[in-house]
């Protein structure tokens, strides 16, 4: 066979060619900066002798390349050795740090408020708007406090097992109880004063539905007493036209209503798209009610031809719905033209975009019951020149298909609001300069801002933020003497330790206290944005 012998400092290899076990000989020596050397370890002296005869056994390798080797100069080896901290194992659940609320150590732990005094107090920033500062507590702290109170794990479960039942059976008594204050109320009088919720429908658009439910009422009457004295098929339409109005129009009302609810813990945005929801209820019960009905009676009018009777009073009738009609069409003109000059949008835009889905919904309503009347009043013209009865049914089929396209479109902008749209993208693009232009930030990414309804924008972006500017406003804020001494006095991994963990805790404060800034700026600058979501890249 043959054989290749390899050298590389100090290690030899052998390697048979008839797959023989490798045989390894190594020496390992440390040269310190003197130029000394120390042994580390060899193998043991069989070892020695046998790596003796295999390099005997070696060919064109004398002793002159030792000799050769033993002359050459011994570089010494630097070794840099790098310092590094014991990884801390936090274990999967980790809540050693954490803070809690005091309600939430109450409620979760079942203490009380007495019990919370003899605890630590720590004061951190406030995530709310309305306060800089709150107390939290370390949970650990209240966990403790919370086995010292209950005794053992197992009692404090079972308490919060029958605090779950008692809040279960609260509600289950809820109707109940709410239902023996309004007996309460209607025994001893209410005296409470009247609530916002009354007066929104003395102002804005709560005033424009209160008066077409007024308005459509009465024209409902009268075109119905019409109706049944005629026989005419489009004051049959006129009629069932008011008669929607009037029910979509009270459905407003309770959407309006509604929306004025506080957010709740089920509902943290509030109730305000309940607007929308009654204006799309609006929009399907006039295709449902006023169009199908219209395009039903003037089809079988078409089918089954009768002759009318005098129309005298149904002109009378139809003269009074339009000025009526037009009254309340001019109430919601105005009122949507002022809306529209407060947000700075035309006309046309604030009723394309449903702005105020209650006031459109009145406009577009009264807009096709003006045109209605124009459209029976015609027909109905042509029925007595003519004396067919056939214009009057055509009549009814043109109303129809009137009330067909309004609810068409107020079922298209409302579905478009309920399922959160974009803002402008001139709105966007003010936002986002805004936060470009702010030095603690060096880009922002994925933004998004949409639309609840009622000109409330959530703004949503992730934001990379500049770490130096953030520990230069961190620094800003220090004492710098007193900062130089805490370093120098850093000798230990320790102390180093310590040291990084005190200021680093302080500049993610630091960057936490920025994020709250810009929201803020982003709020003060822009009305309409109501929740600001900054995620940190």
């Amino acid at each position: 066979g043959w054989k290749v012998s390899m050298k590389s400092g100090s290690l030899s290899h052998i390697l048979p060619c008839n797959r023989l076990p490798v045989q390894l000989m190594s020496q390992v020596r440390v040269y310190t900066s003197n130029g000394q050397k120390k042994d580390l370890g060899s193998e043991d002296t069989n070892g020695s002798a046998r790596g003796q005869t295999l390099h005997k056994v070696e060919t064109g390798q004398d002793t002159t390349n030792a000799g050769q080797k033993q002359s050459s100069p011994k570089q010494p080896i630097q070794v840099k050795v790098k310092a590094v901290l014991k990884k801390r194992e936090y274990g999967p659940k980790y809540t050693q740090n954490n803070f809690i609320t005091g309600v939430r150590a109450i409620n979760e732990f079942c203490l009380k408020s007495s019990d919370l005094d003899q605890l630590r107090k720590i004061k951190r920033r406030s995530p709310h708007d309305d306060t800089e500062t709150f107390t939290v507590y370390l949970r650990s702290d209240v966990e403790a406090k919370s086995l010292e109170v209950w005794g053992s794990p197992e009692a404090l479960a079972r308490e919060r097992k029958r605090r779950k039942e008692a809040e279960i059976k609260y509600r289950e008594n809820l109707f109940r109880n709410q239902r023996l204050l309004w007996e309460y109320k209607e025994f001893f009088g209410n005296t409470k004063p009247r609530s916002s919720t009354a007066a929104m429908f003395f102002k804005g658009p709560g005033k424009v539905v209160m008066v077409a439910i007024c308005i459509n009422g009465l024209n409902f009457f009268f075109k119905l007493l019409a109706w049944v004295y005629t026989g005419s098929a489009s004051m049959f339409s006129e009629a069932i036209h008011s008669l929607a109005d009037t029910c979509n129009q009270a459905l407003l009302a309770l959407g309006i209503s509604q929306s004025a609810r506080t957010p709740d813990p089920s509902h943290p945005y509030g109730f305000t798209n309940m607007r929308y929801i009654a204006s799309l209820i609006s929009g399907v019960g006039i295709f449902m009610m006023g169009a199908g009905l219209s395009w039903y009676h003037g089809i079988i009018g078409l089918l089954h031809p009768h002759p009318v009777e005098s129309l005298l009073w149904a002109y009378c009738i139809l003269a009074g719905s339009l000025v009526s009609e037009g009254a309340t069409l001019l109430v919601a003109i105005n009122e949507i033209r002022r809306s529209a000059r407060a947000k700075g949008l035309s006309f046309y835009q604030y009723v394309v975009q449903s702005r105020d889905p209650s006031t459109n919904v009145v406009l577009l309503e009264d807009a096709a019951a003006v045109l209605s009347v124009a459209v029976a009043a015609t027909c109905m013209g042509l029925t007595s020149l003519t004396g067919n009865p056939y214009y009057d049914s055509v009549g009814s089929l043109g109303v129809g298909t009137l009330l067909g396209t309004v609810s068409a479109f107020l079922i298209y902008t409302n579905t478009e609001a309920l399922l959160g749209r974009s803002i402008e993208p001139e709105q966007l693009q003010r936002l986002t300069e805004l936060l470009e232009s702010d030095p603690v930030v060096r880009a922002i990414h994925d933004v998004k801002a949409t639309d609840m309804g009622m000109s409330k924008v959530r703004f949503k972006a992730e934001v990379d933020f500049d770490g130096r500017v953030v520990t230069r406003s961190y620094l800003e804020k220090q004492d710098i003497e007193q900062l130089l001494q805490e370093i120098q006095q850093v000798k230990t991994l320790e102390e180093l330790e310590a040291f990084m963990l005190k200021h680093g805790e302080n500049i993610v404060d630091t960057l936490g206290a920025e994020v709250d800034r810009l929201e803020k700026d982003l709020k003060q600058r822009n009305p309409d944005v109501r929740h600001v979501d900054l995620e940190i890249l």
